[in-house]
């Protein structure tokens, strides 16, 4: 009997496993040009813990649109445990002909079970915006009018320089998931500031033309016109998962009823969100009652400048500090130099600023010099001007600062007497003498041998000197070359730049601070290309960036992957907040391996 028993479960369970493949099906295998259609991959088993890997199939001469999308069913019948699983693709067929979905696969209990390939037939007579697509039974056209971007400036006509606000919004009727940035605008003519604002998409209701839509603010940029004329701003473009439920075509009411109801299985479908082009009209700025110490300048600002002291000894610093703020484009301001009297050693100034970034860009930019008296006496450093143009009032404005007096005491143990000369009285009086004569009295002169005169220290005295002075000579060359080609200086720094930047974003890594780290990454190898390329940071743009490594012989592999991390800093903004630090990290040394080979790539060019 228990042999019985045993045998008719091999059978059963021989049989089960017999039953089991992975199925493909179509909803239809003729379709037409560019009309979507679903393909399915059904695989049924015991247990869904037990099935795994998936491996999608090759689509020659077809694109996939969305998936694969997964849904699963489990059964209990007598105590059997019966468990499905199905994939599903949404396929579009852009030209006429047939094609083939190649094999999937699916591993189930340490087997793996292929599917069949099957034939779909595009024939002519379908256009792109069929509704009886299978696009949920909605139309391109009607997801156009449902799922877009608008892009909306603050004004339409604005000064070179005066600030422009543009806030690119995300309206839908529609259930949408995460959307993705697919293409970013094109700023050329415009320096580009980020405005701060939520790095998620906050849903809210708002009316647009008389029509109710859930609305989310994707981005706000400041646009600041570097010259006139008409400028245009190209589409923001996204990527956008657009969830709707499969419609049944079955004439069946009881069917009807569970598919149309939450019982009915949805499917994703991946639609190019596009906003409007902008176009800005950028006016130049007057040049009736422009001063002479105007520089560019515009906006609303407040200027000042002060000194730390007014007395001093000899070789005593001195601190000058000059401080700006009010609303603009606070980066690129150029402040004005002060003119220092003769007898006063000027070092390199130190700038700081301080920038806020919600509405308008406005903060605080300073300037300290360090001054140092090298003679005595008082000295005076004449008043300076800042100019600047308010676009808001029309008007030119100009601020000037005080006359600064400075007395500088003699230092003690200093001899003063020499002047500025570096002589003594004594020395400037003998200049007026003629050579003396030779005086040869009292003197012992003696024979001495020819190998004395010939000997090491003459000749080392010979040569040092002369190595010396053609080094010095080298070097002056190179360093002249260097200070006085900016270019050429930016060129050579433009290595540690970067390694130092990448170094902050190390911190902000390891402090577990994502954004910020990327952040640094973007800022790294923004200012690396603008200074190897010799790009202003004012006409910086990504596109143009690829264009000059082109032209400079770059590896087309070498550019994707630049414009890959310009791309991941970017998509940062819309990824969710999950901590992934071996994901990150892996990125941080991509991109020091980026810059590596661009630094080899660009130096053996510049050679």
């Amino acid at each position: 009997m228990k042999k019985f028993i045993y045998l008719f479960l091999l059978i059963i369970s021989a049989g089960f496993a017999f039953g089991q493949n992975l199925k493909i099906s179509v909803d239809k295998t003729t379709v037409g040009e560019n009309e979507r259609f679903q393909v399915y991959f059904s695989f049924e088993g015991g247990s869904l813990n037990d099935i795994s890997n998936f491996r999608a199939p090759q689509v020659q001469g077809m694109r996939v649109l969305s998936g694969p999308n997964q849904s699963t069913n489990m059964q209990i019948i007598n105590g059997r445990v019966s468990s499905s699983i199905t994939y599903s693709y949404v396929v579009v067929a852009p030209q006429k002909g047939v094609f083939e979905i190649g094999e999937a696969s699916i591993d189930y209990q340490g087997k793996t079970y292929k599917s069949k390939p099957i034939k779909i037939q595009v024939v002519q007579g379908s256009s792109p915006n069929n509704p009886n697509s299978n696009t949920g039974g909605m139309a391109t056209d009607d997801l156009e009018k449902n799922v877009f971007i608008r892009a909306i400036p603050s004004k339409n006509s604005v000064y070179v320089g005066e600030q422009v606000t543009v806030e690119y919004k995300l309206y839908t009727k529609l259930n949408i998931s995460s959307p993705k940035i697919s293409k970013l605008p094109t700023y050329n003519g415009f320096w580009v500031e980020q405005l701060d604002g939520s790095r998620n998409l906050n849903f809210n209701i708002e009316m647009y033309n008389g029509e109710r839509y859930r609305v989310a603010t994707i981005e706000r940029v400041a646009l600041f016109p570097t010259k006139s004329g008409d400028l245009d701003v190209t589409r923001y473009e996204l990527e956008v998962p657009v969830v709707q439920r499969r419609r049944s075509n079955s004439r069946d009411l009881f069917d009807d009823f569970f598919n149309d109801s939450f019982f009915g299985r949805s499917e994703t479908i991946e639609f190019t969100a596009k906003s409007n082009k902008l176009n800005i009209k950028v006016k130049p700025l007057p040049t009736l009652g422009q001063p002479e110490s105007f520089n560019g300048v515009v906006g609303n600002f407040k200027f000042n400048s002060s000194i730390d002291k007014n007395e001093v000894e000899v070789n005593e610093p001195v601190t000058l500090k000059i401080n700006i703020s009010g609303t603009g484009n606070i980066k690129l301001l150029e402040l004005p130099e002060p003119k220092l009297p003769p007898g006063f050693e000027v070092y390199d100034p130190k700038s700081t600023e301080s920038i806020t970034r919600v509405n308008t860009i406005q903060g605080t930019k300073q300037i300290e010099y360090l001054i140092v008296p090298r003679l005595p006496g008082e000295k005076f450093i004449p008043p300076f001007e800042f100019s600047y143009f308010d676009p808001q009032s029309n008007k030119y404005f100009t601020f000037s600062t005080d006359k600064y007096s400075i007395n500088v005491k003699p230092g003690t143990g200093v001899d003063y007497s020499q002047g500025t000369t570096g002589f003594s009285k004594e020395d400037v009086k003998l200049l007026n003498q003629d050579i003396r004569y030779i005086k040869t009295s009292n003197y012992e002169l003696r024979k001495t041998t020819d190998n004395a005169l010939l000997g090491l220290w003459f000749w080392l005295s010979l040569i040092l000197p002369s190595a010396g002075l053609f080094g010095f000579i080298l070097f002056k060359k190179r360093h002249d070359k260097i200070s006085g080609n900016l270019q050429l200086s930016k060129f050579k720094k433009a290595e540690k730049a970067a390694k130092n930047r990448l170094k902050s974003a190390k911190k902000e890594l390891d402090a577990g601070k994502k954004q910020a780290f990327y952040d640094e990454i973007s800022n790294a190898l923004n200012g690396y290309l603008e200074d190897k390329l010799n790009i202003k940071r004012s006409e910086f743009s990504i596109d143009k960036a690829l264009v000059l490594l082109n032209l400079a012989g770059v590896d087309a592999e070498l550019s994707d992957r630049v414009k890959n991390v310009f791309d991941k800093c970017e998509f940062a903004r819309f990824a969710p907040k999950v901590d992934d630090l071996q994901a990150e990290a892996e990125f941080y040394n991509n991109t020091v391996d980026v810059i590596v080979k661009l630094e080899n790539e660009l130096s053996k060019k510049r050679k």
